[in-house]
């Protein structure tokens, strides 16, 4: 059972990432859109990758990873501090998530008042956390 949910939650996991680092790089494009039916094609990928893609593997994710600490026990957690340091990078990345589906939502309404270069250095923020979390989870110093 435990590989299984190892497996899965990478599976979840590569798949949120490569929302979180779609997503941002949508935004670069939506701000330097200038047509209306450009901005639409936008709206509605954002849409979709939000809602259909990455929300749902952030929760799958999620819930392997509780899966797999439950499967190791409450002894074993509490003397992990490598994945306590890696919970809290989680738990940014959620807010991170969080964040950038207000983004899309100001995009979705016209009120974007971001440029293509904020959004270009946004879409580099995901990138950090990955190396953190991936050191964490094979190092575990």
């Amino acid at each position: 059972m435990y590989l299984w949910l190892k497996a899965l939650h990478l599976i979840f996991m590569v798949a949120w990432f490569a929302g979180l680092f779609y997503l941002p790089r949508l935004f670069v494009y939506h701000a330097l859109t200038n047509d209306e039916p450009g901005r639409e094609r936008f709206k509605t990928m954002e849409r979709k990758l939000y809602r259909g893609i990455m929300t749902p593997a952030m929760h799958l994710t999620l819930l392997c990873g509780v899966g797999l600490i439950a499967t190791q026990g409450m002894v074993w957690f509490r003397g992990a501090q490598w994945l306590h340091i890696k919970l809290a990078l989680i738990a940014v990345l959620v807010l991170f998530h969080f964040y950038l589906g207000r983004k899309a939502k100001t995009f979705a309404e016209g009120r974007n008042n971001r440029s293509h270069v904020f959004y270009r250095w946004l879409n580099e923020f995901p990138v950090l956390i990955l190396v953190g979390v991936i050191l964490l989870a094979i190092l575990k110093p």
